[in-house]
């Protein structure tokens, strides 16, 4: 074999190795930050506890405008918890679609009017709990959340 095919094949493997390696502790490193499993009732009620506190104090919200945040936190993981459905890791419900030689397209279907559906169920119970948060809020506040809306997407924002 020449010298320059087996330096390229030795150069592959090496960049294989590495970017295999790479991938594989980014991977580990987003599923513990960020990954598909649900988040524990425990958990959920922590985060809660901490946005709602950050948000109070942020606003200046008084009790009856706190209870309406809380709520609006409520039933927004109420229909992440819908939408979510019973499967915990939508990279194996994907997997499941792509396990035969074709591509399972009735099962995605099924798929996606399932999330639609909880969508459309919940999203009513949503917007109404945003609302009466949003419409409890007094002028300066609402221009705060404002400001935050017209920040938050810009790059380099911390917030």
């Amino acid at each position: 074999m020449k010298t320059w095919i087996k330096r390229t094949l030795i150069g592959l493997a090496a960049s294989g190795l590495l970017f295999g390696g790479l991938a594989a502790w980014a991977h580990r490193k987003a599923e513990q930050h960020m990954g598909w499993r649900t988040m524990s009732e425990a958990d959920a009620a922590q985060m809660k506890t901490k946005m709602v506190d950050r948000v109070s104090s942020k606003l200046d919200l008084d009790a009856a405008q706190k209870a309406k945040l809380a709520t609006l936190a409520d039933t927004v993981r109420e229909q992440r918890k819908a939408f979510v459905g019973t499967s915990g890791n939508p990279r194996d419900e994907l997997q499941a679609l792509m396990a035969g030689t074709t591509f399972d397209r009735s099962k995605a279907s099924a798929l996606v009017a399932g999330k639609v559906a909880a969508v459309n169920t919940a999203s009513p119970a949503v917007v109404a709990a945003l609302a009466d948060f949003y419409d409890s809020l007094k002028p300066e506040q609402q221009t705060k959340v404002r400001e935050f809306l017209n920040h938050s997407g810009r790059r380099g924002h911390r917030g």
